[in-house]
This record gives structure tokens, sequence and C-alpha cells, in this order.
């Protein structure tokens, strides 16, 4: 059975990393508004442009991509830490099908938002080649860090990062 798991999350990566397009979203670039479907049905679409004049990071993730069941509990710390100056953090979830996400959503409870992104529009709009792959976005809609992956410690530095756009530092 794990055996099963593991080579599908490696075919779902590698589907993905051969659909991702060669465009991706750079630092000083600015991001396309969007409207997406909240992954919960009774929840609004989110739309970027009611975002306007907010620091956001949006991270895109996967319930079967390892670093992200890491990475997420630890933005929903960041997440409460820096609400009230701003922040918003924005969790778009790959899975397709959307059960999977809402699955892991039940044991692990977040409380950013959550859109769904199971045709993978949004991620090729941003240019994601990866999981996780995370955008830090100033209050002006420019791209401030681009951050592939998730390992312990980049915790530390994304929030240095986060800080700086926030204008705490």
């Amino acid at each position: 059975m794990a055996y099963m798991r593991r080579l599908q999350s490696l075919l779902c990566l590698s589907l993905f990393l051969v659909g991702a397009t060669s465009i991706a979203l750079e630092e000083g670039d600015t991001v396309p508004d969007f409207d997406i479907a909240s992954i919960y049905a009774d929840k609004p679409n989110i739309k970027l442009s009611e975002l306007e004049g907010k620091t956001l990071y949006i991270d895109f993730w996967a319930s079967w991509c390892a670093p992200c069941v890491l990475s997420l509990p630890l933005y929903n710390e960041m997440h409460h830490k820096y609400k009230d100056q701003g922040l918003e953090v924005i969790a778009v979830n790959v899975d397709n099908p959307i059960e999977d996400g809402l699955d892991f959503l039940l044991d692990t409870p977040l409380d950013f938002l959550i859109p769904q992104d199971p045709e993978g529009d949004i991620s090729e709009l941003f240019g994601v080649i990866g999981m996780p792959s995370s955008y830090l976005i100033s209050p002006d809609g420019t791209v401030k860090m681009v951050h592939m992956g998730f390992r312990n410690g980049d915790m530390q530095t994304i929030e240095e990062e986060v800080v700086k756009v926030l204008g705490g530092d």
C-alpha cells in the first residue's frame, strides 16, 4: 500500500512538472488577477482584487507532498502572528480529486484561505513547477520572494521576509 501511494505521488508530481508552464513568476513581477473557488463549498471564491492592499503569502500544496504537510501548520502559526499587521496566507490546494485535500484538512485544520486548483489553472498562471511553491506578494501586487520546497529551518527565512514586506524591519 505504501509503495502504491509513493508511486501515485511520483506519477502526480511527474505529470504536474510536465504540464507546468516555463514562464514562472519571479521577484519583481506583478501577480496577475485571479478568481478561484474555495476548497470549502460553503465559502466564497477568493479574488486577488479583493485582497488589494494586503501582504500575501501564497503557497501551492498537495496532501501527498511531505514538505507541504510539514509547512502548513507553521504557515498557520505565521498567519495568526501577523494577520493583524496585514498578512493574508493563501494555501492553494492542487489535489485532484479535491477530496484528498479535504481529508487532510480534517486532521490539520487551518485558519487561512484555502482555494482549490485541481485542474492547475492558477498553478499555471504562477508558473509553479514543484511542490510546495510559495510567493510573498507586497500590498501593491509585486512578487517579493519565491520559495521552492520546504525544509526544517526555512520558516525563519520566510518570516524574516514577511516582516520586511510588512514594514517591520
